[in-house]
């Protein structure tokens, strides 16, 4: 048994509820560490901010086009309307710069955040401008690994869960850090669980969710 089938056992074991993650989308592949790392890819978390990953996924391939290698000088040296054709609205491209001339001149050490326990290399990452909470977490979770992430600001996680309770709402904060709670130190591979779960049936429930609206009687009366 390979340590993520230990872990995933682990989370089973512990909260039934994971079983529903994998009866909906079958076995949880084994995380493969997203690239690029460091700059690059913190730039691409940026991008990636608000948008689908469809949209980010394309935006991402633009940027790398018209910047070659990713550097923090190539950035810096982008026009802006270079930018904006890559997708970038006005403040990404304020964050875009303010990350390169902070990786440029020294003052984020990003290889040094790849050596730092979690909570110092989240502590380093939002002193970023632009690099809020959830842009750290999924750094660390999806670039670097790191096994006990939750990233409860995390939309899909957030929504997944509520379809995995049978909520009519979503969870609040506070609900979601107590619910990770048991799951350590496991809970990176229990967010991509959730996520699991909720790319499984996400496109089920938009479908039944338009079937609804559309046979749904006019509330307007003719007179």
């Amino acid at each position: 048994m390979t340590s993520h089938e230990a872990t995933v056992g682990s989370l089973l074991s512990r909260d039934p509820l994971f079983h529903r993650c994998l009866e909906a989308g079958g076995p949880l592949a084994e995380p493969v560490p997203r690239t690029p790392a460091g700059f690059p890819g913190l730039l691409r978390i940026i991008l990636e901010q608000q948008v689908s990953t469809l949209a980010a996924e394309a935006m991402w391939r633009k940027l790398c086009a018209a910047a070659g290698p990713l550097t923090p000088d190539a950035v810096l040296a982008l026009p802006d309307d270079t930018l904006k054709a890559c997708g970038f609205s006005r403040q990404k491209m304020v964050y875009a710069r303010g990350l390169a001339d902070q990786v440029a001149s020294g003052q984020l050490d990003i290889d040094a955040v790849g050596r730092m326990p979690d909570d110092e290399a989240l502590e380093a990452l939002v002193r970023v401008k632009g690099i809020g909470r959830w842009s750290a977490e999924i750094y660390l979770l999806l670039v670097l690994c790191r096994p006990d992430v939750w990233p409860v600001d995390d939309l899909a996680v957030a929504v997944g869960l509520q379809w995995m309770l049978g909520r009519d709402r979503r969870p609040p904060r506070d609900e979601l850090m107590a619910l990770g709670d048991p799951w350590r130190p496991y809970r990176s591979t229990a967010a991509r669980l959730v996520w699991h779960y909720y790319l499984a049936v996400a496109p089920g429930r938009r479908r039944r969710a338009r079937s609804a609206s559309a046979l749904a009687p006019d509330c307007i009366s003719p007179k």
